[in-house]
């Protein structure tokens, strides 16, 4: 039995590193055209990755947040902490929101998920608001509002921080001088407002950068793992 064990182990491995393997060979396909191996291995991913998160989604949001309060008593063997909670009956409104939802997929009454979806939409834009503001609105003029001059840094570190914060604000400047159109862009307003489509040009490509970037990086790995586990496998 134990050896048995010992030689399912790297039967298992070989499976699995040729499965790997030929999926990421079908979705390299697509540099050449558009063909069935591709649309196979693409179809797959997004099945996997559906059911995939939604089974973690189920044990790590839903158990947690909504059945281990509307019935603790009954989640002993799967949250022991929450035994002895009260019932808290208010959550029985996502509950009956998330029923409401469901009824998407029967066609004569499909227009009620509307009223759920409506209030989820309006909740969720309602609460996010102030996260947003303040990570991306306050933040930025946060970072505008610094000092150009700190006594205990060197002269170089001083000149460099004084020239990067002007670039900084003068940026933001001429970005916000191009959203206003109350006034014609002509002359050092309109200088300051092409000056300001440069700085959100850059700004996006940045942005752009990144994303590639990320994308690289998956790259590099599914080449690391064609070349270490598949071709340098000792078969």
């Amino acid at each position: 039995m134990e050896e048995q064990a010992m030689l399912a182990t790297p039967l298992a491995h070989a499976i699995g590193v040729w499965i790997g393997a030929l999926l990421t060979l079908m979705i390299f396909s697509f540099l050449y055209k558009d063909n069935p191996f591709y649309k196979f291995a693409e179809h797959l991913f997004v099945g996997v990755s559906a059911a995939y998160w939604m089974t973690v989604a189920f044990w790590t949001t839903l158990i947690p947040n909504l059945f281990a309060r509307l019935w603790p008593s009954s989640m002993g063997s799967v949250l022991p902490a929450v035994v002895n909670n009260q019932r808290e009956w208010e959550y029985a409104i996502p509950l009956v929101l998330g029923l409401i939802l469901l009824t998407r997929l029967v066609s004569r009454i499909a227009w009620f998920s509307r009223w759920a979806m409506a209030f989820i939409i309006g909740y969720a834009a309602g609460t996010n608001f102030t996260r947003y503001l303040q990570s991306d609105f306050v933040t930025q003029v946060q970072s505008t509002m610094v000092p150009l001059y700190e006594p205990q840094a060197t002269m170089i570190a001083t000149i460099g921080n004084i020239f990067s914060q002007i670039v900084v604000v003068g940026g933001v400047i001429c970005a916000i001088i191009y959203f206003y159109f109350s006034k014609e862009h002509k002359g050092g307003f309109g200088r300051a407002a092409r000056v300001g489509i440069w700085v959100l040009m850059a700004a996006f490509g940045a942005s752009f950068g990144y994303t590639v970037m990320a994308r690289i990086s998956l790259l590099t790995g599914r080449m690391d793992f064609l070349y270490q586990w598949f071709i340098g496998a000792n078969w």
